[in-house]
């Protein structure tokens, strides 16, 4: 091997680089772990611990030191699913985007085709995309997108903007210039919500031209606080509002308006004279206040006074918003009321009758105009900050700059001499309406008061300052996994790869002897490379990137093995040691192969890296690189040992006694039985096929139909069914609930409102299954059930969300990423072997494995212990047996090029029958190190991973079977007879 003295320097120059990386990991978490220690079960005091030692020094290294802080943002960084926390993708908006680039057009085809872009939006397809389709359906060439009332207003026009004579493809590129621009503002704001709320090493990117903004806050554990700050568009307005008196009137003639639709006969039952009704009319006893008789005022838990019209169960609020949209009811306003607004306040407590303390929601009636708009927006507070009020109640100042402070003066000033109110409103939310009781209000200075908490206080003084999202940002996609969650994957991952690794070396010196431990001293050194990479470069390891390091391990030996066999056959044939090295590690000898079988593992890794989300990303990322790794150490370093022995004892046989003949004179025809294989390969893929179409189908997970998903650990043992049905009863739609690894731990799917957006809808379902679970929590609170903290044992572990549009996405993602992935090494084998038919039969082999790895998961999903769901996993394991499948059937293709290129005697059965028997020993053990692997990650990996792995188990057995008895008789049979001749003539003649 030339230049020998290179590549140690680089192998040296890489380990210590290596070393040096990881190095601050381990610091980084001794220091976490004395935090621990001090704090003992105290997640507060051991993050202050932590903060409070921030710039101190805590790695010495001789010629540099470095401070905690330093440390920790060089650690290996690790996913969610290992350290815990909140992972959320948010849509923002390109419908309000576009409404507000046109000023909120009335115009009847801008706004149909704003609906129609929603009503038909498909995978993978931008919503802004599918409005320019729906407009020019719907405009039919009349309507231009620069009309007047569209995009060419005052807002847009001027350079850079719209004029009237705009062709629409003109307009198309610069309505998208705005709309990137939108979303650029969104990301720059969320990001600096997110820089204030002090999460360690936060993760926030743009998702191409979606749209779409990933946000992975790792360790954050206030699940409802978290989605609020990353959701609310932070929309401050200052409205001045109705009293009481004012529009009390209105709501008697509602009231009345409604028994018409709303009141059954039956249902009436005389109680007490209704004190509001009583407040508000002149009526006395009549039979009015029975209970029932009042769709509206029955709804009140308690009467209001000055700007509060009432209060209502927050359960409530959809129905009286109902109420008040209805055209009946809206045209009962006096003529000087028609655009009012009604709004809700922040949830508060009331005490009823009895002294019973309710959670309660206080209705306003806010002064609107014909625009919508209010008295002032927020756009002129230039400062926020969390502070205390007068009682020393949490509170949030702003600061105004002069044009705000002038306006505000004057609303001010009104509020004064009319005994009025102003309603200060953040995203249609009245935080508070106080009077004004001591004259205008000079130099810009006001305060926001209610019923906070200083953490609440602390994110609204933060999202204020972070300024508002040019549109509403909602959370389509998201996962929540507990810390103690976290730690039981890291134990399962390190178990599991270790467990693996020891066992692939294990069975290397078994195999192969001396040689098998130069090729376990590479691993090590593979393993070393792989990590350093991703410390330095900053990669994150998540549970499915564990699975990959574990994968490595298999394949890290592959290349080692082709050697190895090839230097084998060599000595065999006569040549001296140094011969056979020289040739195995040559072109002509196992390089080619190593090539083509790492370059189809390249083009699947990448596939699945590019249309891969999360942790299905970090799974790509640590396979190609321990492919990259796995080639220098297994082609360079292992020749280094191996050239020492050479110059040295040169007493390398690359087998042991035991294993030295295994596979010297196998010779099955293969090529026989193609006939017997065809058809039981055919009956396997028309049972597969019939019930995947016809009886079971497959089971669809959230990533592709949409839902909640929630991994509940429960006190004691649950049955399943009934959990199931009380929890159908409570949110009114079937919600599956399946035993998730122990009795006492279950898998909860539901799809309630996931047609919906909103923090409000997340919190809604949270406490709806909060509810229907209590009995079996007795001494747990909401926020201990359902958000995260260190060391909790039960309760909900893990949640995550699939919104409708965003499963589209992922679904046509993934036909693209098995189609893509199978139409590449189509391509590619079809360049290297310059024959068609190595190809079709490679994609034969590949398309019988996929259809029988779905076919195991269709029949058996019912009733395996274990989840055997469609989803993204499940397409990166679909994905990984392309690979492997390709790598097996591109050893022995290669072997059949060699033999046809040589002088190989026989028929073209014969040279292919060959082929295969002379490579099995490889394709054996490489089979045989990749089942091994997978079986330790599926013991020993966790139940989270385990129907991923089992694919991939299926997966490798099946392609194994396929490359032998699939790929080379579809080879065989679709050259042609003259082709055959052709080269039979010519290895056969004297």
């Amino acid at each position: 091997m030339q230049n020998k003295g290179l590549i140690k320097f680089f192998a040296i120059l890489f380990a210590l680089v290596s070393i040096y990386q990881l190095s601050f990991t381990f610091v980084a978490n001794n220091v976490k772990s004395e935090a621990k220690a001090f704090a003992g079960d105290n997640p507060d005091k051991e993050l202050k611990y932590l903060d409070s030692i921030g710039k101190e020094k805590v790695f010495n290294l001789g010629f540099s030191d470095f401070t905690y802080n330093e440390v920790k943002n060089k650690q290996l960084n690790k996913g969610l699913d290992l350290e815990g926390g909140i992972n959320v993708i948010l849509q923002i908006s390109i419908k309000d985007v576009l409404k507000g680039l046109a000023n909120n057009s009335k115009n009847p085809v801008f706004n149909k085709s704003l609906a129609d872009a929603s009503a038909n939006l498909e995978g993978n397809k931008t919503y802004l995309n599918k409005f320019f389709e729906a407009f020019e359906a719907n405009s039919n060439g009349k309507v231009r997108l620069a009309s007047p009332d569209i995009f060419a207003n005052r807002s847009l026009q001027g350079d850079g903007g719209i004029d009237f004579q705009m062709s629409d493809s003109q307009v198309q590129k610069v309505i998208k210039r705005k709309v990137d621009e939108s979303v650029e503002s969104a990301y720059k704001v969320l990001r600096e919500r997110i820089d204030k709320f002090g999460v360690t090493q936060p993760n926030i990117q743009k998702l191409g031209e979606t749209g779409r903004i990933l946000v992975e806050l790792p360790g954050a554990k206030d699940v409802d606080r978290i989605k609020k700050l990353l959701g609310g568009k932070a929309q401050l307005e200052f409205w001045e509002t109705y009293k009481v008196e004012e529009i009390g009137n209105f709501l008697v003639a509602a009231n009345e308006a409604l028994k018409k639709t709303e009141v059954k006969k039956s249902e009436t039952k005389t109680v007490a004279k209704d004190s509001l009704n009583a407040l508000l009319t002149d009526t006395k006893d009549s039979v009015d206040t029975k209970k029932g008789n009042n769709p509206l005022f029955d709804k009140m838990l308690g009467q209001g006074g000055g700007p509060v019209l009432g209060y209502f169960a927050s359960k409530d609020t959809a129905a009286v918003n109902g109420y008040f949209k209805r055209p009946e009811i809206r045209i009962l306003l006096g003529a000087d009321q028609h655009n009012a607004k009604f709004v809700w306040s922040k949830p508060t407590t009331i005490k009823d009758a009895k002294g019973k303390s309710l959670e309660a929601v206080e209705l306003y009636a806010l002064k609107g105009n014909r625009d919508n708009v209010p008295a002032m927006s927020g756009g002129v507070v230039t400062d926020a900050k969390d502070t205390f009020d007068q009682l020393g109640k949490p509170a949030v100042s702003m600061q105004m700059n002069s044009q705000g402070a002038k306006v505000w003066e004057e609303l001010t000033g009104r509020a004064f001499s009319q005994k009025s109110y102003i309603a200060i409103v953040l995203d249609d939310i009245v935080y508070s309406a106080p009077g004004v009781t001591s004259g205008p209000i000079a130099g810009g200075r006001s305060e926001i008061t209610g019923s906070f908490d200083v953490a609440e206080t602390k994110d609204l003084a933060n999202v204020l300052n972070a300024g508002k999202l040019p549109a509403s940002a909602d959370i389509v996609q998201s996962t929540v996994v507990g810390p103690s969650l976290g730690q039981a994957a890291i134990d399962a991952g390190t178990i599991s790869s270790v467990l693996g690794f020891l066992l692939v070396c294990l069975w290397m010196v078994f195999y192969y002897g001396k040689a098998g431990w130069y090729a376990n001293l590479a691993l090590l050194l593979n393993l070393l490379f792989l990590f350093g990479i991703m410390a330095s470069f900053g990669f994150v390891l998540t549970l499915p990137g564990i699975a990959g390091i574990v994968l490595t391990l298999g394949t890290a030996v592959d290349a080692n093995i082709i050697i190895f066999e090839r230097a084998k056959e060599e000595l065999r044939e006569g040549k001296s040691l140094s011969e056979a090295v020289s040739e195995s590690y040559g072109w002509h000898g196992a390089m080619r192969s190593i090539i083509d079988a790492n370059v189809t593992h390249v083009l699947t890794g990448a596939i699945l890296f590019i249309f891969g989300t999360g942790p299905i990303k970090g799974f790509a990322l640590t396979l190609l690189i321990g492919i990259v790794t796995s080639m220098f150490t297994s082609i360079f370093i292992a020749r280094i040992f191996i050239d020492r022995n050479i110059a040295g004892k040169a007493d390398l046989t690359f087998s042991t006694n035991i294993t030295k003949n295994w596979f010297t004179n196998f010779h099955f025809d293969f090529i026989k039985v193609k006939k017997f294989t065809y058809i039981f390969s055919s009956i396997v893929v028309v049972v597969s096929l019939t019930s995947i179409f016809f009886i079971n189908g497959l089971d669809e997970g959230v990533d592709f139909v949409g839902g909640r998903t929630f991994q509940v650990k429960f006190e004691k043992p649950v049955d399943a069914t009934v959990v199931s049905d009380e929890l159908s009863a409570a949110f009114g739609t079937p919600v599956e609930a399946k035993i998730l690894g122990d009795d006492d731990q279950l898998k909860i799917t539901t799809k309630y409102k996931i047609k919906e957006d909103g923090v409000a809808i997340d919190e809604e379902v949270n406490q709806k299954l909060y509810n229907a679970l209590q009995k079996y929590y007795p001494n747990t609170t909401y926020d201990k059930f359902i958000n995260s903290f260190d060391g909790k044992k039960v309760g909900v572990l893990q949640a995550s969300k699939v919104g409708a549009s965003i499963s589209e996405d992922i679904k046509t993602n993934s036909y693209w990423a098995v189609l893509g992935a199978m139409a590449a090494i189509f391509l590619y084998l079809m360049v290297s072997f310059r024959k068609w038919q190595y190809s079709l039969g490679a994609i034969a082999a590949v398309a019988h494995d996929v259809i029988f790895v779905l076919g195991i998961y269709s029949l058996c999903y019912k009733f395996m212990p274990f989840h055997m769901e469609m989803d993204q996993h499940f397409i990166a394991a679909i994905l990984t047996v392309i690979g492997y499948s390709m790598n097996d059937t591109v050893i022995v293709f290669d072997r059949v090029r060699e033999f046809i290129i040589g002088n190989r005697k026989g028929t073209f059965e014969d040279i292919v029958n060959a082929s295969i028997n002379t490579t099995l020993s490889r394709t054996l053990n490489t089979s045989l190190m990749m089942i091994i692997v997978l079986l330790t990650m599926f013991i020993f990996g966790g139940e989270s991973i385990r129907g991923f792995i089992f694919a991939m188990l299926v997966g490798i057995v099946v392609g194994t079977y396929s490359s032998l008895f699939i790929a080379t008789p579809v080879l065989v049979d679709t050259i042609s007879k003259d082709e055959k001749h052709t080269i039979e003539d010519k290895h056969n003649q004297a």
